[in-house]
Order: structure tokens, then sequence, then C-alpha cells
């Protein structure tokens, strides 16, 4: 996603010149990233399926004044723009877009989950039909997004999950049998932070996969990803519900 040599100044120019919407940013926004100082870059969110991929990115940037400003990445592809999705090629062509405000990255991650003829698109119709959309969403708050399933070997990912998991305490049998009736899954980064753990560098990430089931019904296995071990390592550890998985990040670093 990121050189790790590339300066802030560097880092900003290219987000700004592939993001097809960078000249919708106020003029006030990129006045003040003319002062950062340093950045930094984490993924937020991605969704991946036979239909969409989508990935939506957090790059803080530190100021001259000492303050924070953040622009939000949405990277994008479609079913016509992406290889076979059997195959292991990345998406062929990518559309970026960059945001200022949490909230409007959301509602065109929405726009993108959600149908994609029945959503007009801004400067597609009459100015009054974008100042009605524009009055209707800044009146709401956007609604959760939709988990969209995917059918791809599902009881596999979740032994596969199980498998890789170093805690004592995973989910056993009851949980592996359950999951063996998995017919599709979704995975979401539900959180990410770096931090300094007994003066070492260390990572954290907390992911849901959640399937699923042939009855109709879901369930879900968290999965915390870190590097908070003696010897820096990557380990991966398992959990059956989220505040366990916190209980378990807690318990290494007071991040959470």
């Amino acid at each position: 996603m990121s050189d790790p040599y590339e300066t802030t100044e560097q880092h900003l120019d290219r987000l700004l010149r592939r993001a097809l919407n960078s000249f919708d940013l106020p003029d006030c926004t990129v006045d003040r990233l003319g002062t950062a100082l340093a950045h930094s870059s984490s993924l937020h969110s991605s969704h991946h399926s036979s239909v969409l991929h989508r990935e939506t990115y957090r790059h803080t940037y530190l100021l001259a004044d000492g303050s924070a400003l953040t622009l939000w990445e949405l990277v994008h592809s479609t079913a016509g723009d992406a290889a076979d999705p059997r195959s292991r090629r990345q998406p062929v062509f990518q559309r970026h877009e960059l945001y200022d405000d949490e909230a409007d990255v959301q509602l065109a991650s929405a726009r993108l989950s959600g149908s994609f003829s029945d959503v007009p698109a801004f400067g597609e119709d009459s100015p009054q039909a974008d100042l009605e959309i524009l009055t209707v969403l800044m009146a709401t708050p956007p609604a959760p997004l939709p988990r969209m399933y995917a059918p791809d070997n599902s009881a596999d990912h979740a032994r596969r999950v199980l498998r890789r998991a170093e805690n004592s305490d995973v989910p056993g049998e009851a949980t592996a049998r359950l999951l063996r009736a998995a017919f599709a899954h979704h995975i979401t980064q539900i959180f990410g932070r770096q931090c300094r753990v007994d003066g070492r560098d260390a990572g954290f990430t907390l992911y849901e996969h959640a399937f699923l089931l042939l009855d109709g019904s879901e369930t879900s296995l968290w999965e915390v990803e870190h590097t908070a071990t003696p010897d820096g390592r990557h380990m991966c550890e398992v959990y059956g519900d989220e505040k366990t998985a916190r209980e378990a990040m807690e318990s290494r670093t007071r991040i959470c």
C-alpha cells in the first residue's frame, strides 16, 4: 500500500494524483495538508467477493500546528474490472476516491455494496436531484453496511483459522463441528493499532470471520494477530466472541 521510504509530501502527492475525486476536497483541507510533517496509513476495512473488491484506508497526517488530519481512501473495482475471481491475480482496474469525513466514505462504500443500478451517481441527474440526495444523506446517519457473504470453501477457511490459532483457549470441537456446515463467509478488520510493549514496537489486529451456515444461521470467529511476543514474531489467537478477544489484547497491552 505504501513505500516505507516515501516522504509525507510524496505520499500525499500520490494520493491526490490517483484519486478520481480529489478536486472535491475542500480548499482548506488541501491547504492544511500542505503543512503535513508526518503520516501513518492503515487498512480500516475490506470486502472481497466475486462481485466487488473494496478496501478503505485511513491516512492520518501530523500537521505543523500540532493537530492531526485524516483522509479516508476508498479503493474498489467491480466484477467488470476484475480478473477471474478463481485466480490469484489482483483486480485489473482499481478506482481511488478520497474523503475528509468518515461518514462520507461510509456512504460511498454503501453505494458500492448495494444495488449498482438504483442509486444515481452525483452529476448524472439534475442539480435539484443531487440537492435532494445530499439533504437526505445529511439528515440521517448512514445505515451499517450489510455483510456480503461469499461462498468460497468456507468450511475449509474455518478449519484453517482454527488450526493456526496458538492460544490454549481456542474454541473447541463443538465450534469446529458447527463450522463444518459453513458455506459462505465474510472477513472484516475490526481493529488495528501499533504500540509499544515492553519497550518494543508491536502490532495488534482484530478480525471477525463471520460464517453463514446451511441452516441460515450465522456465527463468528474472532482472530487476534499480534507481534507482542518475546522474540517479536507474528502470533495468531482465535476466540469465540469479541469480548474475549478484546480482553486477550488488553492482557498484553492497555491500548484497547
